[in-house]
């Protein structure tokens, strides 16, 4: 037995650690876009789209890519749209099929996209549409089936959902690193075969070291998944299956309880998937998630054209900032589990008189959602000034925010709500906050045009609406508020109620 245990903990470690290099090396590459474009303009992708503008008074011809530009943001716009808006489907997938289905699925969109961008050239620019699509869509997969690993370590498990998202925010250094080496000689295409082939290591960890189904939360006793587990252990992973499609009792990290009387509360506590979208935590955090992220897809989409206009088109300085920005983006691992660890630092701590495990998780909650609104209000001024030095501390403010963003929200959704609706709920969200992030084309389209290139209007008009996202945690923190409240009412009210017995007695 003692054999078994050690087997497992190492699985569970193996588990983490792949799951940590794959989110790291793979899953969100698309947001490195600053950096490739910058390769993708040399090649000379959607060039035919520069025209040539004559001077004034005798002055020598100047090219003008706005077109381009254009073009390039809005690869990006519907990569990130469908990145965000297909979690809807994926998320009912994972729900439905479990861990197996959907990382085959994610595997196989996310080779089809990198061997299209491999096979794309200037002639066929057009390609970029669905690979950097297919890309999207497989890496945020792979993310959604990765985050049930906090499930194995519960104590930790916030800090290892937001560490997940910050290795995914991390990834996007993956196309710094391809520029670079085409800088050096080694062509796109040879870098994206290397990635391409990299998914026989996914398919790999699929089978070996993830479940067919779910991981379960809370984990029974012994639990193992992969090639070897044994058959009494599938048994468990079924039974919490059906218990997951019966219900889930509100408050997931209660002790574990007879099975007769843990499925009876199940079917009587949990709250209905509808009951949880029409919730008031539901509204807030979906638009405190929709503007952050709207702010920064609209950040990364003008990135390159901003830093042209600022740099007055000097190629040089253009790559040196792309190369900051794409290199800030590998701290993100670093920042996100300091959100975590801010959500979970109230674990191994005795719980107030009546306060349940949820209410403290949800209490710990809201100090990590104003944190996060307050870094989204300080990067949206700072990108709003147009000063090239001042766009460093910028890029620190952007990989800070949004490796708390994003991993914040996953936290968030799995402690406010039942696990049994995560994926859905997860994607619903993300899919309603990708309709929202549509408004970075016509944001990008008024740049360029009304605004002939100056950005600061959108930009200090973003920053007023950042201020709206501090409406979550404010309802957040009253909700705690009113909860504790009432609890010390109750106790109140039962301690006057024993002492008028015993005095009748």
């Amino acid at each position: 037995m003692q054999g078994l245990e050690v087997g497992t903990r190492l699985r569970y470690r193996l588990t983490l650690a792949s799951g940590m290099l794959e989110c790291l090396g793979f899953a969100g590459v698309v947001f490195g876009f600053a950096s490739l474009v910058f390769v993708l303009k040399e090649d000379g992708y959607f060039s035919h789209l520069c025209v040539s503008v004559p001077g004034t008074n005798g002055t020598k011809t100047t090219t003008d890519c706005t077109m381009q530009d254009e073009q390039f943001s809005l690869v990006f716009t519907v990569a990130s749209f469908l990145n965000n808006f297909m979690t809807l489907i994926n998320g009912y997938l994972f729900d439905r099929f479990g861990t197996m289905v959907t990382r085959l699925l994610a595997i196989s969109l996310y080779t089809t996209g990198t061997i299209l961008v491999a096979f794309s050239s200037a002639a066929y620019s057009e390609l970029l549409y669905p690979a950097l699509s297919c890309i999207a869509v497989g890496g945020i997969l792979l993310l959604l089936t990765n985050m049930q690993v906090g499930n194995l370590f519960s104590s930790h498990r916030s800090t290892i959902i937001t560490l997940y998202n910050g290795a995914f925010d991390s990834s996007s250094a993956v196309f710094l690193i391809i520029k670079v080496l085409h800088e050096q000689g080694i062509s796109l295409r040879s870098s994206l075969l290397v990635l391409s082939s990299c998914s026989v290591i996914h398919l790999l960890r699929t089978f070996l070291l993830m479940p067919k189904t779910h991981i379960p939360y809370p984990l029974p006793q012994h639990f193992t998944y992969g090639l070897n587990c044994r058959k009494a252990n599938t048994y468990n992973v079924e039974q919490f299956e059906r218990m997951k499609d019966g219900g889930v009792i509100a408050s997931q990290e209660s002790p574990a309880e007879p099975e007769n009387q843990a499925q009876a509360q199940d079917s009587e506590n949990v709250a209905s998937f509808r009951s949880c979208v029409l919730s008031w935590f539901f509204l807030w955090h979906l638009l405190w998630l929709s503007i952050m992220q709207l702010r920064h897809y609209l950040f990364i989409s003008t990135l390159n054209p901003m830093l042209n206009r600022l740099a007055e088109n000097d190629p040089d300085l253009v790559s040196q900032y792309t190369n900051a920005f794409a290199i800030t983006q590998l701290f993100g691992v670093l920042c996100a589990p300091w959100n975590g660890l801010l959500m979970d630092r109230h674990k191994g701590k005795p719980l107030a008189p009546g306060e349940t495990a949820l209410e403290a998780d949800l209490r710990s909650s809201s100090l990590s959602l104003l944190l996060t609104s307050v870094q989204c209000l300080l990067f949206s001024l700072c990108a709003s000034f147009p000063l090239l030095p001042l766009q460093y501390i910028t890029f620190v403010l952007q990989v800070i925010n949004r490796s708390f963003l994003y991993g914040g929200n996953a936290a968030f959704i799995s402690i406010a709500f039942p696990v049994c609706h995560f994926g859905k709920l997860y994607g619903l969200l993300m899919a309603l906050s990708a309709i929202i992030s549509l408004l970075q084309y016509p944001c990008f389209a008024l740049i360029k045009g009304a605004l002939h290139g100056d950005p600061f209007l959108v930009d200090a008009a973003l920053s007023l609406l950042s201020l709206l996202v501090f409406i979550h945690p404010l309802y957040v923190f009253i909700h705690c508020r009113k909860v504790a409240r009432q609890r010390e009412d109750n106790t109140q009210s039962d301690n006057n109620g024993s002492k008028m017995s015993e005095a009748e007695f």
